[in-house]
């Protein structure tokens, strides 16, 4: 009897140890980066959140409507990427309806990250009224700045855990070729890549309009220890 009970158990233990972690990606669609991330993310069975950029989506509306068909999440940067830190009210609702706007048909968002991470009262405020989360990030090896790749890997190798969210950019070869092997190393160690509401809905996170999200961890998704 006592066997038959820890059998019954295996499959609980092992659902419960499943490793997640959410690439994002901020800045895009930017062409021939996008459509190489887009074609590994297939390959490898991952999927990813963008953060996109309306002016952007009007350059490229039909990796926009790529990213959304194969599966990926798609949130807002804005729709000319300038920093939201000094903009009123009036000036962050335009910058997110003209973004919302470009959206494919059927596209629901769930998340703003501002460019540069920032995240005041107003742009808060902003989300909640249109019904959106900030998010944010808990990995981050500023690959914005480096175009080694193997450096950019190293980082987020070295210090990610289940439940991390990772800022990438889909802006380089240097970022995309990081990103692919990042997924290779990660999956290799039964890492899973989803989409951010997918982590959310794995940790059982119901999310709030207008709260910042980082991370998505098992016991407590906002507190690393």
């Amino acid at each position: 009897m006592v066997l038959c009970l820890s059998l019954l158990c295996v499959p609980v233990q092992a659902a419960q140890r499943e490793k997640l972690v959410a690439l994002t990606f901020d800045d895009g669609p930017s062409g021939r980066f996008t459509r190489r991330l887009l074609e590994g993310l297939e390959e490898r069975g991952a999927k990813a959140t963008f953060l996109l950029c309306g002016y952007r989506m009007e350059q490229y509306p039909e990796l926009t409507e790529r990213i959304f068909s194969e599966g990926h999440e798609i949130g807002l940067h804005g729709y000319s990427h300038k920093s939201m830190q000094n903009m009123c009210s009036r000036d962050v609702t335009q910058e997110l309806e003209k973004a919302m706007a470009l959206l494919p048909d059927g596209c629901q968002v769930s998340f703003l990250r501002s460019p540069g991470g920032f995240c005041g009262e107003c742009v808060q405020t902003v989300a909640a009224d249109l019904g959106l989360a900030v998010l944010s990030w808990s990995v981050d090896p500023k690959d914005w700045a480096t175009h080694d790749a193997e450096a950019i890997e190293k980082e987020v190798i070295g210090c990610v855990r289940d439940g991390d969210v990772i800022l990438l950019h889909d802006m380089s070869d240097s970022s995309v070729e990081a990103a692919l092997v990042i997924i290779d190393r990660l999956q290799e160690q039964d890492f899973r890549f989803v989409t951010v509401s997918e982590l959310a809905h794995a940790r059982s996170i119901t999310l709030v309009p207008g709260t910042k999200y980082t991370r998505f961890y098992e016991t407590d998704p906002q507190e690393r220890k």
